[in-house]
């Protein structure tokens, strides 16, 4: 039996996801709009703790300050009413024709004026609605053709844009902090800031880089062939894991959102293990919420998106207590140890010692037996095989 979920759990939902109406670059929507108060109901009869969004989610682009007031008022009440959260909040600076070649580094600096006031006047919203984190996707920062824009100075302008929406934060002593979220294609062919790294990147570069941090996607890191928990392991070392989107992904492909767990499972067991259990031998931990970015399939009439919002839920649960139960299993703590696992957390330079203290250490340089040590079976097989049984349930 699938455990229930509660808030305490921690699972939040873009509105944007139960909320895709099935529209993609060959078909029309095969679902009607969902009123953002029915998401926040029924988002918190299954359990979810909040829900996220971009602000033309909630209010159109172009309404006027009373629709927008109205709109809001709606969408507040729904909330009271339910006790569902709102953790996180980011703006749509890619849907409207006029970001078609960006936001914070359109050529056209008119346009760029718009988007950072645009992003200013949601973070006001944000900070109402107790947010803890903005997220800023750049999905049309980027280019299909090398020759169409100064990277150095867009990369300039994509600073100037970002340490100002985080000046503004700490103007108005707003307790958010900023979250990059990378990306490597589509729907532009190639978006600024691709991967974790690149983000981790730009961060040192920025004058308020100690609120900003990242909010990495299981599939845009698979996208571009990379290691998913490596990604957000070296987020969480650094102390910029903000925020975090769980979907599922199979191969580099276009992004396919699916539910979390449907893709590469065995990728997101790692995952959850990681997020649940931190590291091996100790270090920082992630206490964020669990956010689901995906998309219903557009197959699926609304019994579908609610059902795929509960398969989620369910498959995460799943996963932390097979997760929980692989790191409590002795055999698997045997094996952890058989691999040197638990010996990688052992600095490689005693404390105090100093580079020509090793330098004259005789085991680290003629004596070492190099050809011994090259013998060590480190049994990492035998470590995976653990992890493949308790996450198949078979111990």
């Amino acid at each position: 039996m699938s455990p229930k979920p509660t808030p305490a759990d921690k699972f939040t939902f873009g509105l944007w996801t139960v909320g895709w109406t099935g529209n993609d670059p060959f078909g029309v929507p095969t679902r009607a709009d969902l009123d953002p108060v029915e998401a926040v109901h029924k988002l918190a009869e299954l359990g979810a703790y909040g829900i996220t969004f971009h602000d033309n989610d909630v209010v159109p682009f172009g309404a006027s300050a009373d629709e927008r007031e109205l709109i809001l008022k709606r969408f507040r009440a729904a909330l009271e009413e339910t006790g569902l959260k709102v953790p996180m909040v980011t703006t749509n600076l890619f849907s409207h024709p006029v970001f078609k070649d960006g936001g914070f580094t359109s050529n056209d600096r008119s346009v760029r004026r718009f988007a950072l006031a645009k992003v200013l006047r949601n973070i006001d919203l944000a900070a109402e609605l107790g947010a803890e984190t903005f997220v800023m996707w750049g999905g049309r920062e980027g280019s299909e053709y090398d020759g169409s824009k100064d990277l150095a100075a867009a990369l300039d302008r994509y600073r100037e844009g970002v340490d100002t929406a985080a000046g503004y934060i700490k103007e108005k002593g707003y307790g958010l902090r900023i979250a990059l979220e990378p990306k490597p294609n589509e729907p532009r062919g190639d978006i600024l800031l691709p991967t974790v790294g690149h983000g981790l990147g730009f961060i040192a570069q920025l004058e308020h880089g100690d609120i900003v941090g990242l909010n990495p996607e299981t599939g845009h890191e698979q996208m571009a062939g990379l290691n998913f928990t490596h990604g957000i392991a070296q987020a969480l070392w650094a102390g910029k894991l903000f925020h975090i989107d769980l979907n599922g992904q199979r191969g580099i492909k276009y992004d396919q959102d699916l539910v979390f767990g449907h893709g590469d499972l065995t990728s997101a067991f790692f995952t959850v293990d990681l997020l649940e259990n931190g590291f091996p031998g100790g270090g920082p931990r992630y206490e964020g919420p669990r956010h689901f970015d995906y998309k219903p399939s557009r197959t699926d009439g609304y019994d579908g998106v609610w059902a795929s919002a509960a398969a989620n839920m369910s498959t995460y649960l799943l996963l932390k207590e097979r997760a929980k139960a692989f790191r409590a299993d002795a055999e698997v703590q045997e094996a952890l140890r058989t691999s040197g696992v638990y010996e990688l957390s052992e600095a490689t330079l005693a404390p105090g010692e100093t580079t020509a203290q090793l330098l004259a250490d005789a085991s680290a340089g003629d004596s070492f037996d190099a050809a011994a040590a090259a013998e060590r079976s480190y049994a990492f097989i035998r470590l995976n095989q653990l992890a493949i049984e308790h996450l198949l349930g078979a111990r």
